[in-house]
């Protein structure tokens, strides 16, 4: 049994027209920007009302968007769409329902899927369906240049995320890994291949900084069509002592990671979102089977070796130096649902695990639930997180968890 409730608070009124793709927040205000047909809806968080309807300037479907961060006199927001185009736009006052489109980015050959600002707002990444990922950065007023076209994935690119404090992004791929990106000198490379997944990786998100522990090194959590959430974390940059539950991962700068841990698996259906909390760092998922499952890391204190929660016990395997060993070249998927190490036999330590702690069937009836993200809304008079998941059935919905 789950030791929590999700109750749905309100939909989005009214709906969208046609399958709805992805809602963000703004990062301050009280609003939301939802993908569609089209267009780009924009809702209340205080009201649920909509706003305003963004049209114009794509051909097709919008497919991502993202509000750019540190903007104080206007809001901007860019979108990504099915035409192959990256679109900014900008609402030159708060309250008003006038969006102007400043410019249109062209480069990619094929459909936009994600679009993602960095913590910075200065540099724009986009991915595409054409297996590339672009950095754009901004030079100007309405003046973006380009910094970056990679293109070493094999496959459909889904997915693009910026790190909350460093210039580090991460990409999710239909060839079944993820990709780590930094600019070493003048150049973007890829400094990490995180491999592991099964098939498609559909989305990724960094561990928020807010509440983290002081020195902790980055997590990232990733969702696929195999069915699996698992979490990243990089491994500090000092000599390791040999671990037991972990997946090598080759690097072409010294960066390693390890696939810490394995959420429970609850999904029966491809896995297309997770989301988390800035607030109670727990992990949303939704995905293809309708269901939005609620995450909670644990501390739990355990003896070194053994083995709980049914949790099989995992040959030991020594870290691999991924500049030196030829072995770096294939990773071990190694599952666990703890991030624990083994160390000396029957030693007392302090581990972490995740566990399930609410669940809701059917959240959008029969349909698919494309996206889910974490938000501050006015519930019962009060700015409460709540919950936001998107659908096929083009609904806008709002949950919180008790």
């Amino acid at each position: 049994m789950t030791s929590h409730i999700i109750h749905h608070v309100a939909d989005l009124t009214p709906p969208c027209p046609s399958r709805a793709w992805l809602s963000k927040p703004h990062p301050t205000l009280p609003i939301l920007a939802t993908a569609t047909a089209n267009a780009l809806r924009v809702y209340s968080l205080t009201s649920f009302n909509l706003l305003s309807t963004i049209t114009g300037g794509h051909k097709r479907s919008i497919r991502s968007c993202s509000w750019k961060p540190g903007t104080k006199e206007q809001a901007v927001i860019a979108t990504g769409s099915f035409d192959a185009s990256v679109g900014i736009w900008c609402q030159e006052e708060e309250d008003n329902e006038d969006w102007r489109f400043a410019i249109v980015l062209d480069g990619h050959e094929s459909e936009v899927k994600s679009v993602t600002w960095s913590a910075g707002g200065n540099l724009l990444a986009t991915c595409s369906r054409d297996k590339s990922v672009w950095i754009w950065e901004e030079v100007g007023e309405d003046d973006f240049e380009t910094v970056a076209v990679l293109q070493e994935h094999d496959g459909d690119v889904k997915c693009v995320a910026w790190h909350p404090e460093e210039e580090l992004l991460a990409s999710a791929s239909y060839d079944d890994d993820i990709r780590l990106w930094r600019e070493d000198v003048d150049d973007w490379g890829c400094v990490s291949v995180l491999e592991g997944h099964e098939s498609t990786v559909w989305a990724v998100e960094w561990e928020p900084i807010q509440g983290r522990k002081e020195g902790a090194d980055s997590r990232l959590v990733s969702c696929s069509d195999d069915g699996t959430i698992r979490i990243w974390k990089k491994q500090p940059n000092q000599e390791r002592q040999q671990q037991s539950r972990l997946s090598i991962i080759r690097s072409t700068s010294g960066e390693k990671w390890e696939d810490e841990s394995h959420l429970p698996k609850r999904h029966v259906r491809t896995i297309y979102s997770v989301a988390w909390s800035k607030e109670t760092h727990r992990i949303v998922s939704v995905g293809g089977d309708g269901k939005i499952v609620v995450y909670e890391e644990r501390s739990t204190p355990e003896l070194q070796n053994s083995h709980t929660n049914g949790v099989e016990p995992i040959p030991q395997q020594p870290m691999v130096d991924a500049l030196t060993s030829d072995s770096a070249e294939a990773s071990m998927d190694i599952s666990t649902e703890e991030s624990s190490t083994a160390n000396a036999p029957n030693e007392e330590k302090v581990t972490s695990s995740w566990q399930t702690i609410a669940e809701y069937d059917y959240a959008h009836g029969v349909f698919e639930i494309n996206h889910v993200v974490w938000a501050k809304a006015k519930v019962d008079g009060s700015s409460q997180e709540v919950i936001v998941t998107t659908g096929d059935d083009g609904e806008v919905k709002i949950w919180r968890v008790s």
